[in-house]
């Protein structure tokens, strides 16, 4: 008998020694895989002689996917959900379909195995536990800076494209230039990279050529306990309209919970 009608299971982000005994032993004996690409898990799947029958399910179908799935766990049917690479669920669909399941009473479990940030930050130095995880990041520059200045007082750690890259590291440069960044690369594979360094140096690092893999990258904690750099923008908007240092200071600090003191000395600072 089944232990669950359904398993959420991880395959590795590149090395295919990461897959666990259970994770095979699962994939084995379930009655359908759904996947992200049948085409990338069925290399996995050759790889370990396993013979279960996969179905698509991606962002584009999951919906739909959900009442076929529920027939088939009604009609006693065990299913095990997988993405291309890494821990279903993150930055990959599932959610959808596991909200429906427990909402209809069927058993839902987890194994635990390869994930890209917990690769990732188990080799980065951190000064404390607490980070934040956003996927990927937004489109525009304007929507960066306002995320990255949200979770300014923690370790913030994201997934990036090859081709965004550069450019995400110049808008980090430019805007907080005081911040640390790590960027892992390639993890777990034959060209594993991971630097830390400021902004900038990352930057030229990665300017050299074209940039190739799957990327995580963490900006770590503003150490600047005011984090004036932060309201950059505001104080360059607010010298535009001609308003001095003194009353940018008190616009500021009465708007954020901030030190008008320290927003003058900042200002001083950077004349």
């Amino acid at each position: 008998m089944r232990e669950f009608d359904f398993y959420i299971v991880p395959t590795p982000i590149g090395n295919l020694g990461d897959m666990t005994e259970r994770a095979i032993e699962v994939l084995k004996s379930v009655d359908i895989i759904a996947c992200e690409d049948s085409r990338n898990t069925q290399k996995l799947l050759n790889h370990f002689s396993i013979g279960t029958k996969c179905i698509s399910y991606h962002k584009f179908n999951e919906k739909e996917r959900v009442q076929r799935f529920l027939n088939l766990i009604n009609e006693g049917k065990s299913i095990a959900l997988v993405s291309d690479a890494g821990t279903p669920l993150f930055c990959d669909p599932g959610a959808v379909l596991v909200e429906e399941l427990k909402k209809n009473g069927k058993t839902v479990t987890a194994l635990a195995g390869a994930n890209a940030v917990v690769t990732f930050i188990s080799q980065i130095p951190r000064e404390s536990e607490e980070f934040v995880f956003i996927g990927f990041l937004p489109r525009t520059k304007s929507q960066i800076v306002e995320i990255l200045t949200k979770y300014n007082d923690a370790d913030t750690i994201f997934y990036e494209s090859p081709k965004r890259l550069v450019e995400t590291l110049k808008i980090i440069a430019e805007e907080f230039p005081t911040r640390t960044v790590s960027v892992g690369r390639e993890l777990t594979k034959v060209f594993e990279e991971v630097l830390t360094d400021s902004a900038e140096n990352i930057l030229n690092h990665f300017s050299k050529g074209d940039v190739k893999g799957e990327l995580v990258i963490m900006i770590h904690r503003n150490k600047n306990k005011s984090g004036i750099e932060t309201y950059k923008d505001k104080i360059n908007k607010l010298k535009e309209k001609k308003y001095s240092d003194k009353d940018i200071s008190t616009i500021l600090s009465s708007i954020y919970d901030i030190s008008k003191n320290d927003v003058y000395s900042y200002l001083v600072d950077n004349k």
